[in-house]
């Protein structure tokens, strides 16, 4: 495997763009009800784990451009390769691309039972499954130019969906909101732990990095995208806080879309499947990228073709979305993605950042020794 990367000067991103990526990345199936699993840890301090949500996100996208900016031009891939050897280095490589793939199982499986669950509850699962993914397909073959595309229309074209938060702005009961700071430090962690499923996917950025022209503002950017979320996630948790009762958002599953249902217009009865057909543009950059990312790690490992390796990844996950699931297993797959998600993308970069520095001290070192030893 080259641990540099060259890439076409046609093939490359404009770094701003990384700002939609980053955003549409973050906002997929997990904000269709964050508020649920957050309040029940932390009450109604849920805002502030949202908050420190936002405050680690942007301490480990710090971290992960950091380590990025040790190598002149490379990704993830490239750099495990490098710090751990041909080996260890690939089997990890073979762990983030089963994670990526698990990331795009999770997400068609939730939207999947939310359409059923909501709009058509006779639709056969793998009627679904294989529109979406014929969607992914048809953009890959675009290349990654295209995938960046998807993500600045899916910002574009959604950002009405949030406009609509005013209508149960409207209904508000600002005195749900107390009694404040009620729940201790431990509580709140925890509802901070529980936002993981919510903002994970900026980790992309491991692998879009040698994509982007400008390397000096890829962390301008990044964390512009990350700040943006942050602002969103907290804004539907307070409205959310303040529409329903404690009891009421314990019992709501999906309390965005529920959110939604008090929408009325005078040419549209039923506005949540309007909402709910939308949302496809919020996850298509989701799948799109993950996918990319899955086929390019492959390709890296292997030295196979990424188009050769895409559509078989698709065909293998069509399969794995054939098997009927109930809500409380898709609750379950959704609790152990997350909790493998938290040491991956929270954790493991401090870890890496770590082994990289140590690397490049080290043959620093060595390679000063040898100029010495040979003068």
């Amino acid at each position: 495997m080259k641990i540099l990367i060259e890439v076409k000067p046609q093939s490359m991103v404009n770094t701003m763009l990384l700002v939609f990526v980053i955003f549409s990345m973050q906002v997929g199936v997990g904000i269709q009800g964050f508020q649920r699993v957050i309040y029940m840890e932390a009450k109604h301090d849920a805002w502030i784990s949202v908050i420190l949500s936002g405050v680690a996100t942007a301490i480990v996208g710090f971290i992960m451009v950091k380590t990025l900016k040790a190598y002149e031009n490379t990704d993830l891939y490239g750099i495990q390769y490098d710090v751990l050897g041909k080996w260890f280095g690939n089997m990890l490589n073979i762990l983030f691309v089963i994670y990526f793939l698990g990331g795009f199982h999770i997400i068609v499986r939730n939207y999947i039972e939310v359409i059923q669950a909501w709009i058509f509850p006779e639709v056969p699962d793998w009627l679904i499954s294989l529109t979406l993914l014929y969607l992914v397909y048809y953009g890959l073959n675009g290349g990654l130019r295209t995938v960046v595309g998807v993500c600045f229309f899916s910002v574009g074209l959604s950002f009405w969906l949030i406009l609509l938060l005013a209508y149960p702005f409207q209904f508000a009961n600002w005195d749900y909101l107390f009694p404040m700071f009620e729940a201790s430090i431990p509580e709140i962690l925890r509802g901070t732990k529980q936002m993981t499923f919510t903002v994970v996917g900026f980790e992309i950025i491991y692998v879009i990095y040698p994509f982007l022209k400008e390397k000096d503002k890829v962390h301008k950017y990044m964390q512009v995208g990350l700040f943006f979320t942050t602002i969103l996630y907290l804004t539907i948790m307070v409205v959310s806080l303040a529409y329903f009762s404690g009891g009421q958002l314990e019992r709501t599953i999906w309390g965005t879309l529920s959110l939604l249902t008090i929408v009325r217009f005078p040419f549209i009865e039923r506005f949540e499947y309007v909402a709910i057909t939308f949302w496809v543009l919020l996850i298509m950059p989701n799948l799109m990228l993950y996918m990319w990312a899955a086929t390019r790690g492959i390709s890296r490992v292997f030295g196979k073709k990424e188009q050769k390796v895409s559509w078989k990844l698709l065909i293998f996950l069509f399969l794995t979305l054939l098997y009927p699931l109930t809500r409380v297993q898709i609750n379950m797959m959704n609790d152990y993605f997350a909790k493998g998600a938290f040491y991956i993308v929270f954790i493991y970069p401090f870890l890496l950042f770590g082994a990289v520095l140590v690397k490049k001290k080290f043959f620093r070192k060595k390679d000063e020794a040898n100029v010495q030893k040979n003068e």
